[in-house]
């Protein structure tokens, strides 16, 4: 029988790679924003959603949700390699959902 000799370390260098590895997928700060924009006079509400999150193959995903509200609406999801760049996508979505008149449930 092929046995492994066993580790007199507490702490194998497998085990540090994956501390390492997993320090790196995570997010410094969460993102998550939900605002609503409402008419009554023309029939409208609708809602925008969106966040950032970590894929399990460690990328940045920014997920966009939008529809009428009380509905399943639509998805979209982004990847991207550094979460530098989901959150300025976050931010100019942020900025041009607030421009177009979409503000905080209330």
């Amino acid at each position: 029988m092929n046995r492994s000799p066993l580790i007199d370390s507490k702490l194998s260098l497998d085990l540090c790679a994956l501390i390492a590895e997993s320090s790196r997928m995570t997010i410094v700060q969460p993102y998550q924003i939900y605002v609503e924009r409402r008419d009554a006079a023309r029939n409208m509400a609708r809602y925008y959603s969106m966040q950032i999150s970590m894929s399990l193959l460690g990328e940045a995903c920014l997920t966009r949700r939008w529809g009428r509200i009380g509905s399943h609406g639509q998805m979209m999801v982004h990847h991207f390699a550094r979460e530098e760049e989901a959150v300025k996508l976050f931010l100019d979505l942020t900025r041009s959902k607030r421009q177009r008149g979409y503000r905080p449930r209330t």
